[in-house]
């Protein structure tokens, strides 16, 4: 199934976590090899959202807080392309679906 709905992706996400080293799971050398980095976290916010358009969700668990799902695939970057997992949940209270992380598959 594809997310739909109202979905987000948090600026502060990208910005203030994916592509900031990082001392321990840092995630923004790995962004880096397709050309992620500060200065163009509106490529990679657009680079999640193709993802999430062109792959289907998977549900992968559920808590008090909404239902997480997860897709894989490849993102497009300015240098490259990387194979990703994405983690997403749709919040309980009120149905939004938000971006929650990205990692590389292995």
């Amino acid at each position: 199934m594809k997310l739909q709905g109202t979905i987000i992706i948090p600026d502060a996400k990208l910005t203030q976590y994916l592509l900031v080293l990082r001392p321990e799971d840092d995630k923004s050398k790995f962004l880096a090899q397709a050309g992620f980095t500060q200065d163009n976290p509106d490529q990679l916010k657009q680079a999640i959202f193709s993802l999430i358009q062109t792959h289907d969700a998977v549900s992968d668990r559920q808590d008090k807080y909404g239902t997480y799902y997860l897709v894989e695939g490849l993102i497009l970057g300015p240098n490259g392309t990387l194979l990703v997992v994405t983690v997403w949940i749709e919040r309980a209270k009120d149905g939004i679906i938000q971006f929650v992380t990205l990692k590389p598959k292995r």
